[in-house]
């Protein structure tokens, strides 16, 4: 069953989370089990040898490994993101199904470049672009941020279309490890999700061919999958890393319990708020879920301005109550979550979850957000997104 296969390598990756967060390196071990369960090929059609996975199976994968460790968890939540482009888009293009077979046979991990110096976290922009000369094509660009990207097996880019394309014509390219050279720039030496290992890296890549590129524009793969994806899947991260310290202060609270026989600790009142802020937080990540797979297939709901606010409410909302409830877990379970070593330490979750507001600054988000709502009209229904 899948929600064994992610148990194991939950399993895996809760025995060097430790070691993970105080070296700052890549969770090796988390993404090897991933592997050895065949969980990086889970999203890719059957016909490509995948399983034909919908992002909320992806999702409870992400929940699996943000209790156990939060790096592995967003490794495996980016590496899906960039998979679900390719499943969404790359349909058409002979090459890119070939890719995904190579993926799902290989089990290759997939990295994304979609930062870059200049722009900074703005992804509906870009600076470098694709220089074709014949069937061939150049790219060199000052990516601030890679996460993973020393140790992917394949990067998906973002480039403008040609050197004279507007900074918004933009498009995806695949882009194997052996085609390209990373030169590091920057360092990920970080409070939190220090082994996501997201270093800035010059990227120099020659002589690709050109049936690399995905023929559909990116500004139609970040509106119908990406950011969706990115939004649901790192959401599904952040619950697992607030249920983990959910689960910590509910059995500090009960051995509190049983040392007052008859008498219930004073800290049970917290755990009990606790209990429903969690709630609240998994039926509005459940509640996305649904709408979007609901919504498979419909393009013009998909571009709609209601589903991008309602996308983007999930991405805001998730990551602000992810960072409140480990804090008020942490509240309620006192020095001895504080201090590092013991059995209900939330020092790595809490400087892991504290990521969440700052990946895609929620500020920017909310001024997006903003703009839609000036045009937006009510739909007039319960159900409608």
């Amino acid at each position: 069953m899948l929600a064994e296969r992610f148990a194991r390598a939950a399993s895996v990756a809760a025995l060097h989370a430790d070691a993970v967060d105080r070296e700052g390196r890549f969770p090796a071990e988390a993404v090897a089990a991933l592997k050895a369960e065949r969980l990086l090929g889970l999203q890719i059609p059957r016909q490509f040898g995948g399983e034909g996975a919908g992002l909320t199976d992806i999702a409870e994968g992400c929940f699996a490994l943000g209790q156990a460790c939060s790096a592995a968890a967003m490794v495996f939540a980016m590496h899906h993101i960039k998979v679900s482009s390719l499943v969404s888009h790359g349909l058409d293009s002979a090459w890119h199904c070939r890719l995904m077979e190579q993926i799902a046979g290989e089990q290759l991990l997939v990295a994304s470049s979609t930062t870059e110096a200049g722009i900074g976290g703005d992804l509906r922009n870009s600076l470098c672009a694709v220089e074709q000369t014949g069937e061939v094509f150049a790219l060199g660009k000052d990516a601030s941020v890679i996460s993973y990207g020393a140790q992917a097996d394949l990067i998906l880019a973002t480039a403008r279309r040609n050197p004279e394309a507007a900074t918004s014509d933009q498009v995806l390219v695949a882009l194997f490890a052996d085609q390209i050279t990373l030169e590091r720039t920057s360092t990920w030496d970080t409070l939190g999700m220090r082994g996501t290992c997201s270093d800035g890296f010059r990227l120099e890549a020659r002589g690709v061919p050109v049936e690399q590129i995905l023929p559909k524009p990116f500004a139609e793969i970040a509106a119908q999958s990406m950011l969706a994806a990115s939004h649901l899947l790192w959401s599904a991260v952040w619950f697992g890393i607030a249920s983990f310290a959910v689960d910590r202060a509910r059995v500090f609270v009960q051995a509190e319990a049983r040392k007052r026989q008859g008498q219930v600790p004073p800290t049970a009142l917290r755990l009990a708020e606790l209990s429903n802020a969690l709630q609240a937080m998994k039926a509005t990540l459940v509640s996305a879920l649904r709408r979007f797979e609901d919504a498979q297939g419909n393009a013009d709901l998909l571009d709609s301005l209601a589903f991008s606010v309602m996308l983007n409410n999930l991405k805001t909302t998730a990551s602000d109550m992810a960072v409140d409830i480990v804090q008020r877990a942490l509240g309620i379970v006192g020095l001895a979550g504080y201090k590092n070593g013991t059995p209900f330490s939330l020092g790595r979750p809490l400087r892991d979850v504290l990521s969440a507001p700052l990946m895609i600054g929620n500020d920017r988000i909310l001024a997006n957000t903003a703009k839609l709502l000036l045009v937006q009209k009510s739909s007039g229904q319960l159900m409608s997104a």
